[in-house]
């Protein structure tokens, strides 16, 4: 039986660490569909053809090093932003989705786009500004050199460009539960992430 849960919301607003605990409190598959861009904005950095390098990415690209540093962030969601490197990514995201077991899928477009039909949707969001220091904070940890206001800056940017392009722009979908986290700490996230999806599944149990 497969059971499919879509996380969406923009950066850093705690959607990863939530899809990796609602799978491991289910004990479903997990896939961070933003490692996909990801691999494909590193592999565009050193020189390969956007398109070319999502049609022919492979499940090692996403264990490459350097994947979630500030610039590969930054292409990342400049190859989003093209159709034919979305479109290149959809069927692995789908076949992943309805993999038996149940999978946790968190990402962009997962609930409007790749995963309309999934059984749970959770929209994941949080201030710019609280997403921004979190952000900070995490660089700082890694010894980046950075600021507070460049990486607000880089923030608000990202969100528009993701909420404005074309293609599957960055909206919940209409039957997703919102979870602000601006003012609530990871556990109490992910216990209303649990109580949602726990809701979902009874809901449909008494169908």
């Amino acid at each position: 039986m497969s059971f499919t849960i879509a996380i969406d919301g923009p950066a850093a607003a705690g959607k990863g660490t939530i899809s990796k605990r609602l799978a491991a409190h289910f004990g479903f598959g997990h896939l961070d569909t933003g490692l996909l861009y990801r691999a494909v904005g590193r592999l565009m950095l050193t020189g390969t053809e956007p398109v070319a390098a999502a049609q022919a990415l492979v499940a090692a690209d996403l264990e490459a090093e350097g994947l979630r540093t500030a610039q590969v962030a930054q292409a990342a969601s400049k190859v989003a932003a093209i159709p034919e490197v979305r479109a290149a990514l959809v069927d692995f995201q789908r076949a992943y989705a309805r993999r038996s077991g149940g999978a946790v899928l968190d990402g962009r477009d997962i609930g409007t786009v790749i995963c309309p039909e999934a059984e749970a949707k959770l929209f994941v969001t949080a201030s710019a500004e609280v997403r921004a220091r979190r952000r900070f904070d995490e660089m700082q940890g890694n010894g980046v050199e950075t600021d507070y206001e460049t990486v607000l800056a880089e923030t608000k940017e990202r969100d528009h460009r993701d909420r404005t392009r074309a293609d599957a722009p960055l909206r919940p979908a209409e039957d997703a539960v919102i979870l602000d986290t601006s003012e609530m700490d990871i556990e109490s996230a992910v216990a209303q992430a649990i109580a949602a999806v726990n809701a979902t599944m009874s809901e449909r149990a008494g169908q």
